[in-house]
């Protein structure tokens, strides 16, 4: 029997979770449409507010040929900004009105505020893109950046950034370029769970992750019979807390949905008689049920739902942090970026410098605003670790140790004390098959250890020598975990080292190489650390010591107390800096931290992660640096 192409088997797969999802678990409850008069023929597009607003009796906002209208619910023009729009958003609280439309004679997406004294802002004009605008809509994300996503034609898209904390930008920035289906012109989004939903017109409707910072994954809402309830079309659709409402215009039929903890199960498929094919649709709560606006070929109609569906508790999201600076890109594309590591200067901390591996290639050096002051193309180089006062022959230098992949080895770097200028002195040879994960132990007495892991859970320790003039390193200990580890970290302080399985748990063990190796759990995998386990980071603290652990598969950093019993402190994301620019870090790999007084900003140290999606606009991996005190004062550290 010859097998299905992968293709089909794919859509197949696409289709059962489609049908899994939106099959009704309960017996239809008769939801009933009123429908109100009379029909509204002039406006173009309408949405309903929805939520507090600074504006007694304020109802909706369209598009007309009036312009841009803020309306009561008897249609009285309570603010008007003239011209000729089309599309149409918008986000409202106490404090004003954000609206996005496409102005048509610049054929230009455009954001426009309107604050509590009814007054306009100026407006914010998106660059002309390279596609026709079909459908447009707004996301603001628990930090209070406001985002627009634009649809083209033909499965193009872009999300810009283009307000934040209420205000919006001088100048709009690019986001990310999006891949989605064809013939998608609706689109609306869920702040609260960070969701897009997009129809595929002639397919079903689909969701995605709002967040930039998030991978660009779809599922199926619902799709077209018989792989779905879809008789025809997908069309326009809107949100109400624990309910989506959608249409197929061509069946002339509203879709309604309900969430549950599985995604979203098909409720009820309301008739819509005497509509010509409606196409756009807004919704609210209220005490009886949905109010909604619909929109198809003759104007505007207003109705109410008896229909009551019920929100789903919403996790407290995890405190979002800025980046304050962004490194260079690595020099190689791809998946290049992978781990740092902070040198402090002995006499300047503001000459410091941060190593950043670039596993395709090398070893990058910036300075503490990110600049690129040394290449070294070494060789595929993993996971970097620091250690100072390491005699080199005659002279004390600081150590870097880097793993290198292309010879299994330990790779050598001196570190000038005076210059911060990096030289290659070596490789120490290693029988590792996969070398991984490096990290670096320096002990009471001064010597200095290396340490490498394999991907097979292999763990050898290094005793490093330089007094000939040339590194040498002595096995001295091994030991082993169960399945794929990577990152590590030495408390020189304690003589612990901590050691990440990825899939696993965070262990710890005795560091000293003369005691046996015997891994006690700190942390296992389950929330609030989610696979992959990847960087770890101690900061030694005036009062307390904390492990930080890169959580990659919930893009967060989790802080612990570094000594038993390992108390939990906190989590946080690193988001984007929309005063800087800089987008925020996720799928992060390698990780490193300083309690060491930089100056400035970094007067209480830094945090440095390796950012595995860089966006805005998207380019080639880098580093991010977050000051640890806006750490400190999120979690409530001393």
């Amino acid at each position: 029997m010859n097998a299905l192409p992968k293709t089909m088997l794919l859509g197949l797969c696409i289709a059962l979770a489609a049908c899994q999802s939106t099959q009704p678990d309960t017996p239809a409850k008769s939801a009933q449409l009123n429908i109100s008069e009379p029909l509204l023929a002039g406006p173009e597009y309408a949405q309903l507010l929805n939520g507090d607003t600074p504006w007694t009796g304020a109802d909706r906002v369209q598009v007309d040929d009036q312009g841009l209208q803020l309306l009561d619910a008897a249609g009285n023009s309570l603010a008007r900004h003239a011209g000729r729009f089309e599309g149409l958003d918008h986000r409202v609280d106490r404090q004003g009105l954000l609206l996005a439309t496409v102005e048509r004679k610049r054929q230009q997406a455009m954001l426009i505020g309107l604050n509590a004294a009814r007054a306009w802002s100026q407006p914010l004009y998106l660059p002309r893109t390279a596609f026709a605008i079909e459908g447009l809509c707004l996301y603001r994300d628990s930090a209070h950046n406001d985002f627009v996503f634009l649809l083209g034609e033909e499965g193009v898209g872009e999300q810009w950034l283009v307000g934040s904390q209420g205000r919006l930008l001088g100048e709009a920035l690019r986001v990310r370029g999006l891949s989605l289906p064809p013939q998608s012109a609706f689109c609306q989004t869920d702040d609260a769970s960070g969701q897009l939903y997009v129809n595929e017109e002639s397919v079903g409707f689909w969701r995605y992750p709002a967040d930039a910072e998030a991978p660009l994954q779809r599922e199926p809402v619902d799709l077209r019979q018989p792989f779905g309830s879809l008789a025809h079309a997908a069309a326009g659709m809107t949100l109400v807390p624990g309910g989506l409402l959608a249409l197929d215009p061509e069946a002339s039929v509203l879709h309604l949905y309900r969430q549950n903890e599985a995604g979203w199960q098909a409720d009820e498929v309301i008739a819509l008689d005497g509509f010509d094919e409606p196409e756009r649709i807004s919704a609210r709560r209220s005490a009886e049920g949905v109010e909604l606006l619909l929109a198809d070929e003759r104007g505007l109609q207003a109705a109410r739902l008896a229909w009551q569906p019920t929100a789903l508790s919403q996790a407290e999201p995890i405190v979002s942090l800025p980046a304050a600076v962004e490194t260079g890109p690595v020099p190689s594309l791809g998946d290049a970026a992978d781990d740092p590591a902070i040198w402090v200067h002995p006499r300047d901390p503001a000459q410091s410098r941060v190593l950043g591996t670039d596993k395709k290639g090398g070893l990058v050096v910036y300075d503490l605003d990110g600049r690129q002051v040394q290449d070294l193309r070494a060789g595929r180089l993993n996971n970097v670790d620091v250690r100072s006062g390491f005699r080199l022959g005659s002279k004390r230098v600081d150590l870097a140790v880097a793993s290198n992949r292309d010879h299994n080895s330990l790779h050598l770097f001196a570190i000038d004390r005076a210059s911060g200028v990096l030289r290659d002195v070596g490789e120490v040879a290693t029988p590792l098959s996969e070398i991984y994960g490096l990290c670096m132990f320096q002990d009471r007495q001064g010597t200095t250890y290396a340490i490498a892991n394999d991907k097979d859970g292999t763990f050898l320790q290094y005793r490093l020598d330089g007094s000939s003039g040339q590194p040498r390193g002595e096995l001295v200990r091994r030991f082993k975990l169960d399945s794929q580890p990577e990152g590590c970290v030495a408390d020189d302080r304690s003589e612990r080292l901590f050691v990440g399985e990825e899939d696993v748990a965070v262990w710890v063990v005795d560091a000293r190489a003369e005691v046996p190796a015997m891994p006690e759990q700190v942390i296992g995998v389950g929330g609030p650390v989610y696979d992959d386990i990847e960087g770890l980071a101690i900061y030694h603290g005036a009062r307390g010591d904390y492990l930080v652990i890169s959580s990659q598969g919930n893009d967060s950093y989790v802080v612990l107390d570094a000594q038993a019993p390992y108390g939990m402190r906190g989590a946080f994301r690193i988001g984007l800096n929309a005063e800087r620019g800089i987008d925020g870090a996720s799928e992060t790999d390698g990780l490193e931290v300083t309690s060491a007084n930089l100056g400035g900003i970094w007067n209480r140290g830094m945090l440095v992660v390796q950012d595995g999606r860089k966006r805005m606009p998207e380019g080639t991996q880098n580093y991010k640096y977050v000051p640890w005190s806006a750490i400190a004062d999120a979690l409530g550290l001393d």
